[in-house]
C-alpha cells in the first residue's frame, strides 16, 4: 500500500514537472519567435537596436516607424489570433468528441469567409468602410449559418468522416461563392479581397489589434473558467449531468465561443487552415494531459507560437513576395492530420 502511495506521488510530480517544463518551452518560444518577428524584413536591425525602440523610443525615425506601425500590429495580431484559432479547435473537438473537427476543415471558417466577402463588396459597392465590429458580426453570422449545417448532419450521420466530408464539401461551395463575388467586385477592390481571402496577417493596425484583444480576451477568460464542465463532459454526457452540468446549455455554450472565436480570426486575417486542428493535438501531446484547465492556456501559446513561425516563413522566404498565411500552415499541419487519423484508424 505504501509502495503505491508512492508510485502515484511520483507519477503526480513527473507530471507537474512535465507542465512547468511544457509552458516554459511554450513561453521561451513566444519571446524568441516575437524577437525574430519584429528584426525580420526588409530592414534589419540588431537586438539592442529593438530593445532601445521598444522600451526606451530610441533609434532611427523610420525604423521606430516600422517597428511601431507596421511590424508590432502584426505581430500582436499572429499571437492574438493563433491562440484563438487554437482555442476553438480545441472547443469543437470536445464538442464532437472527435480530434480531426476544427473551423476550417467543418466549413466554418469558409461560412464566416463568405458572409463577410459579401458584406465588404456591398460596403466598398457603396464607398463604405466597414469597421472591425462589423466585420465580426458578420464572420459569426457566417459560422453560424455554417455550424448549423453541419449540426443538422450530425444528426443524420453519426460517422465523424462522414461528418468530416460534409464540412469539406460546405468548404468548397462556400469558397466557390466567394471566388464568384472576388471576381465580380471593382477592379479597385479585388486585390484587397483576393489576399483576404487566402488569409493574410498583413495590414493590421492598433485598433484592430485593440478590438481583437477585448473579443478574444473576453472568449478565452469565459472559456477557461469552464474548464471545469469541460472536463467533465470529455467524460460524458451521462458522467456531466451526474455533476449538475446542463448538457444543452453547456453545448450551445461551446458553439457560441468557438464561433465568435473563430469569427474574429476570419474577420481579420481570412480563413487559416489547419491550426485549430493539429495545435490542440499538439499541445495534449506535448502535455500529456487533456485537462482543459491546463490545455486551454497552453492551446492559446501554442497557436502563437505555430502561427508566429508560420508567418515568418511566409514573410521571408520569397520576400519580397508574401506567401498567403494558409499556405504555410497547411504545409505543417496537414502532416499532423493525417498522422492523427492515420493512429486512429490502427486503434
Amino acid at each position: 500500500m505504501l509502495e503505491q502511495t508512492e508510485s502515484k506521488s511520483d507519477a503526480m510530480l513527473r507530471r507537474r514537472f512535465r507542465c512547468i517544463v511544457s509552458f516554459a518551452v511554450l513561453l521561451f518560444l513566444t519571446g524568441v519567435l516575437f524577437i525574430w518577428n519584429v528584426n525580420s524584413g526588409s530592414v534589419e536591425l540588431s537586438v539592442s537596436e529593438i530593445i532601445g525602440i521598444l522600451f526606451r523610443g530610441t533609434g532611427d525615425e523610420t525604423a521606430y516607424n516600422i517597428i511601431w506601425q507596421i511590424r508590432l500590429p502584426r505581430i500582436l495580431s499572429v499571437i492574438i489570433l493563433g491562440g484563438a484559432l487554437s482555442v476553438s479547435g480545441f472547443l469543437l473537438q470536445t464538442f464532437f468528441g472527435n480530434p480531426i473537427a476544427g473551423p476550417f476543415v467543418l466549413g466554418i471558417s469558409s461560412g464566416s469567409k463568405l458572409v463577410v466577402a459579401l458584406t465588404m463588396v456591398y460596403f466598398l459597392s457603396v464607398s463604405k468602410t466597414m469597421t472591425s465590429g462589423m466585420m465580426i458580426i458578420a464572420a459569426f453570422i457566417g459560422s453560424m449559418i455554417s455550424m448549423g449545417f453541419v449540426l443538422l448532419v450530425s444528426h443524420k450521420v453519426k460517422r465523424m468522416s462522414m461528418l468530416v466530408i460534409c464540412g469539406v464539401m460546405i468548404g468548397y461551395i462556400c469558397n466557390a461563392i466567394t471566388d464568384f463575388v472576388v471576381t465580380f467586385a471593382d477592379d479597385s477592390n479585388i486585390v484587397n479581397l483576393h489576399n483576404w481571402s487566402l488569409g493574410s496577417f498583413s495590414g493590421m493596425t492598433w485598433s484592430n489589434v485593440a478590438v481583437m484583444a477585448v473579443v478574444v480576451g473576453v472568449t478565452v477568460l469565459i472559456t477557461f473558467f469552464l474548464s471545469k464542465p469541460i472536463a467533465a463532459y470529455q467524460l460524458g454526457e451521462v458522467y456531466a449531468q451526474n455533476l449538475g452540468v446542463n448538457i444543452r446549455l453547456f453545448r450551445v455554450a461551446l458553439i457560441l465561443l468557438s464561433s465568435i472565436l473563430s469569427a474574429c480570426v476570419t474577420a481579420f486575417a481570412g480563413p487559416i487552415s489547419f491550426v485549430g486542428i493539429a495545435v490542440p493535438h499538439l499541445v495534449k501531446s506535448l502535455l500529456n494531459t487533456a485537462k482543459p484547465i491546463l490545455v486551454i492556456p497552453a492551446c492559446f501559446l501554442g497557436g502563437a507560437v505555430f502561427c508566429m513561425f508560420c508567418d515568418l516563413i511566409a514573410r521571408t522566404v520569397f520576400s519580397p513576395t508574401e506567401l498567403s498565411i494558409s499556405s504555410v500552415t497547411a504545409v505543417f499541419g496537414a502532416p499532423v492530420v493525417i498522422y492523427i487519423m492515420v493512429r486512429r484508424k490502427s486503434e
